[in-house]
């Protein structure tokens, strides 16, 4: 066997004893006592918020991501400064980008009506997330519950542990090995692209890359897709000014979650230098790429193996019992 095969399936095993170690702390049906109603008001309300603004779907996807790469799924990301500690929402990648918070804010009063100090901010969440990918044509899957929320917020976590979008593919395995998290992960993962938007700041200097960079990593292009593609994000990201001007990270269907993300990196029109070393940067022999090829050309592989990575992430360092607390208001700790 290939000594880099081999140390994918190793990674792979590793990855997968992490995940059915915490998984075990989490549950499904876990509100069906307690507060019967709890997955249907998540439900309602993301179907309002999303109908309203489809944009909010990739936004409240986003937070989930968030939270869980930087302590754990613990709602640590939805918590605001107090006096001795700064919100991880001040940090690189979340400021003036993260939303959704005000969606997240109504859900958790109106649990609050029905079960007083029952439902965790962690849990909405994740329920948040799932009915988001649902709501935009994704996949459903059946969430593990029973999280608790974080008594702090690392704001200097999220600077370090939340992946960059001009991340080498080197960079972005190791950010997800240290979740507990495999490069199938990180792979099905990234999928989560096929809807949102980003700024010019995240993907402007890639589109302003030497020729000599430019080339690299491009063989593929033979049709000159990609050329075509960097003319028109151009026309919106002038080379100064506009960096906050936004573009969608799938320009062939930016509101519908399917397949058409990995159609897009094999074409070489991923929008974020993240998106595009998937292909350019793959020393595994082509693993990464079969792994692509196979989610362009099979969706329901694609839903089905984003709804397993989902469960997966989900449940990384996970509080249960006697750690942290149900908050009564997710941008604070209970007094």
């Amino acid at each position: 066997m290939e000594p880099m095969r081999l140390l994918l399936i190793l990674i792979t095993i590793l990855s997968n004893v992490h995940t059915l170690r915490s998984s075990k702390l989490l549950v499904h049906e876990y509100y069906k006592e307690k507060c019967p109603l709890a997955e249907d008001i998540v439900r309602h309300n993301m179907a309002v918020a999303v109908l309203k603004d489809p944009l909010l779907a990739a936004s409240l996807l986003r937070l989930h991501f968030h939270d869980c790469f930087v302590m754990g799924c613990d709602a640590s990301v939805l918590l605001d400064s107090v006096e001795g500690m700064t919100s991880e929402k001040l940090a690189g990648p979340n400021l003036n980008s993260l939303r959704g918070f005000e969606v997240i804010d109504k859900i958790k009063y109106l649990l609050e009506e029905e079960c007083p100090l029952t439902v965790s901010c962690a849990d909405i969440l994740a329920m948040a997330a799932r009915d988001a990918v649902e709501l935009r044509g994704g996949p459903r899957w059946e969430v593990w519950l029973g999280r608790k929320d974080s008594l702090e917020s690392s704001f200097s976590g999220a600077n370090l542990f939340i992946p960059a979008p001009n991340s080498s593919l080197e960079a972005l395995i190791n950010n997800f090995k240290q979740q507990g998290l495999d490069i199938e992960d990180l792979v099905v993962l990234s999928g989560s692209h096929t809807i949102g938007r980003a700024r010019c700041v995240s993907f402007k200097q890639r589109i302003y890359e030497t020729k000599q960079e430019y080339n690299h990593g491009y063989e593929y292009d033979r049709y000159k897709r990609y050329t075509n593609f960097r003319r028109i994000l151009r026309s919106i990201c002038p080379v100064t000014g506009r960096d906050d001007k936004f573009a969608p990270l799938d320009f062939q269907t930016p509101k519908r979650f399917d397949n058409h993300y990995f159609i897009n990196i094999l074409e070489g029109k991923g929008l974020l230098g993240s998106d595009n070393v998937l292909i350019s940067q793959d020393y595994l022999h082509g693993l990464i790429r079969e792994q692509v090829w196979g989610y362009a050309s099979n969706e329901k592989l694609f839903f089905d193996s984003f709804a397993k990575s989902m469960i997966k992430m989900g449940n990384i360092n996970v509080l249960t019992g006697d750690e942290g607390e149900i908050r009564r208001n997710c941008r604070f700790v209970n007094p």
